[in-house]
């Protein structure tokens, strides 16, 4: 199809989508409209005084992006869409969509350790400003102190705004920064439908931190050393970020039970690379499991606009494991995160009248059951569902009074069904999984006496209480436990490959902390975030690859401290290429899902591991060039990478392979009855040793060849880059793939003291 219908067919996207649902009705709605700067008449002293004149009217107009993507965001009628579509200058438009959170021993964890390797080395990344994107900050927390910081960076141009209870003073040396994007939300709610306006009472029209999830990332990404730091005398010791010394610049962008805009999340990438950020930490995604093309989504803009300036992007996997193809965040140039456990857990014990235990977890902190044994109800046994997950109003007080009731995971906030039990009387909780989520726990503050348990050992009470005339029962909550083995389990929630978009690109990258991570909070609301919730915590303890993400963020600002030369996708590689497949068993990782070895389709590269990152020996750079060649490769015109580039190009008359674009991970896609060998280039940058010899091996399954052309690179002071071409070849009767519908191996590069790996993926996949 032509390139010069692009635009309309863009517009059909966004405006079918949309008049579905709206018919007659001419409500307003926000796009985000891309447009060719260079086509700005001179006439107009600004792009906004153009935009003002021949798109929309001033007060229409809620963003001018002008340095990761060139347009506006406008709040308009259906009809007045199509005649600023059709205008030449328009390469696109985009409706604007509203996306979703991701929702202190773990730097020890990742293997840093004080006044060795990275931390020393990099100055705790003094230099480096984190710029995190979330629900704002709670500045007044001792993890933003600023305490014997140096000045701020010279090169700093951001601001710290003002509004409701955030004065200029609340930013210092340490939170130098702090924004807020408000327009498309509020666009949004005016418009009617399911978004509410902001509540004044419980949100702030500030930076303020209404929700806590911001405070959270910001803290764990970089906050400062806090003594004496618990959850309720869970987790205590010293609380500090990945990157203690580094700055932190906050930019609001999701609100109080409203989510995040696309329109305020593509202004907030735009002021911070202005700002003069260096890494930028991102904890948002689609809530429904799709993935749009990437020039139909403001994350992969926003942020390929962002690295094409030198800044790198952690973005969380998402939540939606462990079903395969739920990673999120998929562009190429985005680090992408899912989550692990750490080495910490908080066990509880379900006794039951047996006398069997049923192991499980909980961060319930309220007086003990001591023992006691209460009677034991399943409201799920009459087959009513609502009952079964303990939803609002489902539970007949006169079958729960007195007793501890059995809830199942899913549809409702697993500390909201606690407080269901609580009102109909209920003691205590036991909060089983189902198949979907498996083994997998997560640790909760209730606000009653409250056991998580896994699927098995909630199907061994159920049938105890099916089975027994008079059941019976307590909870035994047994504080604190270090040194849990294994670890880390890559968590049953974390966003799984392959990549829906482009399977040739494997995604997650990696995966690092995100179970039980403890860090700072607002104190806006109680641990559990619910409004009856009256509690005040200086830290809480949260899990979601949201945690893990700004695990990653700390880590490139100290990687970017101690390198400044190097790009994100240096430290992009340097992270995945020394990343641990091992857990503290020095055995496979496991699933915790299936309790099975996992796969580069769960964990990526690999778990985080900074000690080796600093001094990766090899790294796979990658160009914008390279990123353009890659959009080309998967079919894109010069007008649709335009949208994502903000430049005008061309694609090479030859169409490239997107399995060559120099990434550290290899996916080799193979149809059912084609070809039985592929070949790919990869370039590797010696950040070793000037002088060094490197030479390869390979482990691959049965069925599965790898050869490896040259066998051996050799680096010198003049010679800093080699190629090199891995040639995967498949025997067809002899390969046999795994559940995941692939085969997983790994190419190895080492001189005697650096290893670097990179991992295989061999699928069979026909095209549609």
């Amino acid at each position: 199809m032509a390139a010069t219908s692009l635009p309309f067919l863009l517009f059909l996207f966004t405006f079918f989508k949309f008049s579905a649902s709206q018919t007659a009705d001419q409500t307003l709605k926000t796009f985000l409209f891309r447009v060719d700067s260079h086509s700005k008449p001179s006439i107009f002293p600004t792009h906004y005084h153009w935009y003002a004149s021949e798109f929309a009217d001033p007060p229409q107009i809620l963003h001018v992006y002008d340095t990761v993507f060139h347009g506006f965001s406008a709040s308009l009628t259906p009809d007045q869409v199509p005649s600023i579509s059709s205008h030449p200058s328009v390469l696109a438009v985009i409706e604007d969509q509203r996306r979703h959170l991701h929702t202190t021993r773990s730097p020890q964890f990742l293997g840093l350790r004080n006044q060795r390797g990275l931390w020393s080395e990099s100055d705790y990344g003094s230099d480096v400003i984190v710029g995190v994107f979330d629900t704002g900050v709670w500045p007044e927390r001792r993890s933003f102190s600023d305490k014997n910081l140096g000045p701020i960076p010279r090169r700093w141009r951001g601001v710290c705004e003002t509004g409701v209870k955030f004065a200029k003073s609340n930013c210092n040396r340490k939170l130098i920064g702090a924004r807020f994007f408000i327009k498309g939300h509020e666009a949004a709610a005016n418009a009617g439908g399911p978004i509410s306006p902001i509540n004044d009472t419980v949100e702030y029209r500030s930076p303020r931190d209404a929700d806590g999830h911001g405070t959270h990332t910001a803290s764990t990404a970089a906050g400062r050393y806090a003594f004496e730091a618990s959850m309720s005398g869970y987790a205590s010791g010293i609380a500090k970020g990945v990157a203690p010394k580094a700055r932190l610049a906050v930019y609001k962008v999701c609100w109080k039970e409203s989510g995040c805009f696309d329109s305020d999340i593509l202004a907030a990438f735009d002021a911070a690379v202005n700002d003069g950020v260096d890494v930028i930490s991102i904890s948002i995604g689609g809530g429904d499991g799709i993935s749009p093309p990437y020039y139909l989504d403001p994350i992969a803009i926003g942020s390929y606009g962002a690295v094409a300036h030198g800044v790198f992007v952690s973005s969380s996997a998402g939540n939606d494991g462990p079903n395969g193809m739920s990673v999120t965040n998929l562009a190429p140039w985005l680090t992408t995160v899912g989550a692990g456990t750490i080495d910490r857990n908080f066990p509880a014990v379900v006794i039951l009248g047996d006398g069997r235990r049923l192991n499980g977890v909980s961060l319930y902190a309220g007086s003990p059951l001591k023992g006691k044994m209460y009677p034991v109800v399943y409201p799920g046994k009459s087959g009513m569902l609502s009952g079964s997950l303990c939803m609002e109003n489902s539970l007949d007080p006169r079958e729960v009074r007195g007793k501890i009731v059995i809830c199942d995971r899913g549809s409702s906030p697993r500390v909201a069904k606690g407080l269901v039990v609580k009102k109909a009387g209920g003691v205590g909780m036991i909060l089983a999984n189902g198949i979907s989520n498996g083994e997998g726990l997560v640790g909760d503050a209730h606000l009653i006496p409250t056991c998580a348990v896994g699927a098995d050992e909630g199907d061994a009470v159920k049938s105890y209480v099916s089975s027994t005339k008079t059941p019976t029962a307590t909870l035994d909550f047994q504080g604190t436990v270090i040194g849990i083995k294994p670890a880390p389990v890559v968590a049953s929630f974390s966003g799984r490959g392959p990549n829906g978009l482009n399977p040739e690109i494997l995604k997650p990258d990696l995966i690092a902390p995100g179970v039980n991570i403890l860090a700072a909070w607002t104190d806006a609301v109680g641990p559990t975030g619910l409004e009856t919730d009256s509690r005040k915590t200086e830290f809480n303890i949260l899990s979601g690859t949201s945690m893990a993400a700004p695990h990653v963020s700390g880590a490139a600002a100290l990687l970017k401290s101690a390198h400044p030369d190097w790009s994100p996708a240096a430290i992009r590689s340097a992270m995945m290429t020394t990343a641990s497949v091992t857990d503290n068993r020095n055995q496979t990782m496991t699933d915790e899902a299936t309790g099975k070895a996992s796969t580069s389709y769960d964990l990526g590269a690999g778990h985080l591991n900074l000690g080796r990152a600093m001094d990766p020996g090899l790294v796979y750079d990658i160009t914008n060039d390279d990123y353009v060649r890659f959009l080309c490769s998967v079919g894109y015109g010069p007008r649709v990478i335009q949208v994502i580039t903000r430049t005008p190009l061309n694609c090479p008359a030859k169409k490239p392979s997107p399995e060559n674009l120099n990434y550290p991970s290899i996916a080799a896609l193979f149809s059912t009855a084609g070809k039985s060998s592929k070949t790919f280039i990869r370039t590797v940058t010696n950040v070793g040793q000037p002088n060094a010899v490197y030479q390869p091996s390979i482990e691959a399954p049965r069925g599965l060849t790898v050869a490896v052309k040259p066998s051996r690179l050799v680096f010198n002071e003049a010679v800093k880059k080699r190629s090199f071409i891995v040639t995967v070849g498949v025997d067809r009767k002899n390969l046999v793939f795994g559940e995941a519908g692939a085969v997983f191996g790994s190419l190895y590069w080492s001189d005697g003291k650096h290893v670097v790996r990179s991992p295989i993926v061999v699928t069979q996949m026909d095209p549609l």
